[in-house]
């Protein structure tokens, strides 16, 4: 029978790659080697399961968060941000490419939303990249790669999942991921900076005009993002908020830069509430399928099998750790970073704990390895965005090319990250002294 559980897991990721709806998907296949293996009586279990997911007070924070993310994308931070940053760092060599960077990182921290930041930075920022002269594979690279920042820059929805299906604290994770999400980026601009010294006639400047009116708008333009990451983030790294309340709190303070920027209207409440339901709604559907899948797959005794072979490895918990990015590297060329986080993830993380492996470091190291899904060929959800928001010419191919830099830089993060876990855990370890009385 646990054999056959790996055949459940192996015919569940087919269909996936075959296109067909991962929620559904899971809940029939469930069914199906559930009642074969296991009886109908099984699934009374799950009920209870169901319930558990539905009244989790921490995965309230996912529709607040996105809420708040699309309020921030629709009240026009972004194209602000854009505009004044290129003007700022256009004379530098590379400088609209920096540019970009630090305006995806700044989006990361207050919208979260990979699809709405790529689309508008793309809809914006492309035109503009190859106007100045920018290869079509930088500029796309660029891109997409600053607009899968949200996905380990906090408030990310990947850490708050993570943190429920691994059982550590969101806010201690959230912690943990800002050294990793700032060294990326880090190593985003020194790779902008190398090629503009490398082969500086891909990487044009523009004279610089106006600097000190630059300046002064790029601050005003800064301001505001910067303010509401200081309270979100702020309120959970000093104690005062869980990060259910802090999304809330976040989402005030869209609505009120919204209507400082006097785009809050009834319109935009109405779109940013349906995108809401629609993901969030998504996002619940598929971990009830995952949670049957979850059940059948511990009832066939699928779990004592992978854990009896993945702890028997030579080398112990590192060759466990490295095993399991790998999995978890290739999966994400084929499959989206929840299929993986809901099926795969609840399968290793008790093994690492067996182990006796850090959980938060180990879920950073899922969280940076689940951003490469987004930017690897050929189901990249991010090089699909790009590339349906393009409005200049741009083949996938070109997308491919100018994305493989990047997968390289976070392959390095990662390894950083592996060799290195005081990156990880250093900030939590100096809040807990802080805050310890």
């Amino acid at each position: 029978m646990e054999i056959w559980a790996l055949v459940m897991f192996a015919v569940a990721v087919l269909l996936f790659m075959l296109g067909y709806p991962v929620a559904f998907t899971l809940g029939a296949v469930s069914m199906l080697f559930g009642t074969v293996f296991l009886g109908l009586d099984f699934f009374n279990l799950l009920p209870l399961r169901i319930w558990g997911i539905m009244t989790n007070f921490t995965l309230l924070a996912v529709p607040l968060f996105v809420f708040m993310g699309i309020l921030l994308e629709k009240s026009g931070i972004a194209e602000e941000l854009l505009e004044t940053m290129a003007t700022l760092f256009g004379g530098l060599r590379g400088g609209m490419a920096i540019a970009i960077i630090i305006v995806g990182t700044l989006l990361a921290a207050t919208t979260g939303v990979v699809g709405a930041t790529v689309v508008t930075m793309t809809v914006i920022a492309l035109p503009a990249l190859i106007k100045n002269g920018y290869q079509p594979e930088l500029a796309s690279g660029t891109i997409a790669s600053a607009g899968t920042l949200g996905q380990i820059i906090p408030p990310s929805i990947v850490l708050i999942l993570l943190g429920d299906v691994i059982g550590v604290p969101v806010g201690q994770l959230f912690m943990s991921a800002v050294v990793p999400g700032l060294m990326l980026v880090l190593l985003f601009i020194l790779y902008i900076v190398f090629l503009s010294r490398w082969r500086p006639a891909e990487l044009p400047c523009r004279p610089a005009q106006g600097q000190d009116a630059s300046i002064l708008r790029a601050l005003q333009s800064m301001l505001p993002p910067l303010l509401l990451v200081i309270a979100v983030l702020g309120s959970i790294f000093v104690g005062i908020a869980t990060p259910t309340e802090s999304a809330a709190l976040g989402v005030v303070g869209a609505l009120a830069l919204a209507l400082f920027n006097r785009r809050l209207d009834m319109d935009m409440i109405r779109h940013a509430s349906r995108h809401t339901t629609r993901l969030t709604s998504m996002v619940f559907m598929i971990l009830i399928g995952a949670s049957a899948f979850g059940l059948v797959f511990r009832g066939m005794g699928g779990d004592y099998l992978v854990e009896n072979v993945l702890t028997q490895l030579p080398g112990g918990a590192n060759t466990f750790i490295a095993l399991s990015m790998l999995m978890i590297f290739v999966l994400g060329f084929f499959l989206d970073f929840l299929e993986i986080c809901f099926i795969l993830v609840p399968i290793l993380a008790p093994i690492a704990e067996l182990l006796g492996i850090n959980m938060l470091w180990y879920g950073i190291l899922i969280a940076m390895n689940l951003q490469t899904s987004f930017l690897t060929p050929p189901f990249g959800f991010s090089l699909f965005y790009l590339k349906a928001a393009a409005t200049v010419p741009l083949r996938i191919a070109q997308i491919y090319r100018g994305v493989m830099p990047f997968v390289i830089l976070q392959i390095i993060t990662l390894a950083l990250l592996f060799i290195f876990p005081d990156l990880v855990l250093w900030l939590p370890e100096l809040m807990d002294r802080v805050q310890a009385p």
